[in-house]
């Protein structure tokens, strides 16, 4: 191959010298997005699931079996497509197997390390971390000793399917690989290959991303009152973030549900940091829709001071507005996100139960 150096801005880089000279450019938009017309019926989700996973030929001859159990175990785990999860690990490292500086040991010239090629300030300020960790970054854990290690294919995979999932991923594969490394040519060679280690030789967006693949919501919520709390939630996907949001036409984490129960005439406090000592702790496990789930994350948070939530739709899943830069509102899935702290039920506090007894009577 004739390679030549290039320069990352921001975030997350690769090693230098791996710009193909005989690339062809591809159109800006090459992920494609499954199309289900089933008579008016759900698709099935199951299906759709084991076509996502289904591996090419190709991919199982070219990637490590160790590297390809974990592409696919954490991009199922963190909610992103297992095949762009892999074409970054190719196209930074050859899936680990490059002898270039920053790899193995070290830093290549411009301070990226490891199999995924984080810059160590983006890791979270060391090569080594504790987890959990204190730091911002995206030091993960995932071969469970408790470190968060750059140079570990399973911590390093494990953080490269976190850092997709803040920016994007995957609904919007091409602006989350853009953050990755900020070069449309980049983000085309991933794809590419993307395509090629899928059994189809295509990219789809994984079911728990697609509303039609949603369980009956509304129809399974425990009461009346949770189910038109869940139908005002749920009626909100598809708009944008906003910090202080309220609606109607965007929400920040807080704002939807504060909205949502309001859309039932019950008060709660406005922000994530009111809302978590308002509602009654409720024990992991046991959760049920229309509580919600607490998350240690953001500026100025802490375990005993969470500062995002999500609404709980189903066992497993939220409705949640995420951030500016983690696509629209929509629904997710909590089990195996980083820093959860707890659940809480805003209905059985003193206060919201008497607003329930006011409206019964009012009725």
């Amino acid at each position: 191959m004739n390679l030549s150096p290039r320069t990352k801005i921001v975030g997350v880089i690769g090693l230098a010298g791996l710009v193909l000279v005989t690339l062809i450019m591809s159109p800006m938009l090459m992920t494609s997005f499954p199309s289900f017309i089933s008579g008016g019926g759900l698709p099935d989700c199951e299906e759709v699931t084991q076509e996502n996973e289904a591996a090419s030929d190709g991919a199982t001859s070219d990637i490590p079996p160790d590297y390809l159990e974990l592409y696919r175990k954490f991009g199922k785990q963190i909610g992103v497509q297992w095949t762009i999860l892999a074409a970054v690990g190719k196209r930074e490292t050859d899936h680990g197997r490059s002898t270039l500086p920053g790899v193995q040991s070290g830093t290549n010239y411009a301070g990226a390390a490891g199999p995924m090629q984080f810059l160590v300030s983006t890791w979270g300020g060391a090569k080594r971390i504790k987890i959990p960790s204190e730091f911002n970054g995206y030091a993960s854990d995932g071969d469970g000793d408790g470190w968060g290690d750059i140079y570990n294919p399973a911590d390093a995979i494990l953080g490269a399917a976190r850092m997709l999932k803040r920016n994007g991923a995957p609904e919007n594969v091409r602006r989350s690989l853009f953050v990755y490394n900020r070069a449309w040519w980049y983000v085309d060679q991933v794809e590419e290959i993307a395509r090629k280690y899928a059994k189809d030789g295509t990219v789809k967006v994984p079911p728990q991303a697609d509303a039609t693949c949603d369980e009956p919501l509304v129809e399974a919520a425990p009461s009346d009152v949770v189910a038109r709390i869940l139908a005002y939630a749920l009626d909100q996907r598809g708009k944008p973030y906003l910090w202080g949001g309220t609606g109607p036409d965007a929400f920040d984490c807080s704002g939807i549900i504060y909205m949502a129960y309001r859309s039932v005439g019950l008060s709660i406090p406005r922000t994530t940091f009111g809302q978590w000592p308002f509602g009654v702790k409720v024990p992991d496990g046991e959760e049920q829709p229309g509580d919600l789930v607490f998350f240690n994350a953001g500026p100025g948070t802490r375990p005993d001071s969470p500062g995002h939530v999500g609404m709980v739709v189903s066992k497993g899943k939220m409705i949640e507005a995420r951030c500016r830069l983690c696509g629209p509102i929509k629904v997710t899935s909590y089990r195996g996100r980083d820093a959860i702290v707890g659940f809480t039920r805003p209905l059985q506090n003193p206060d919201v139960m008497n607003q329930l007894k006011k409206l019964d009577s009012a009725l």
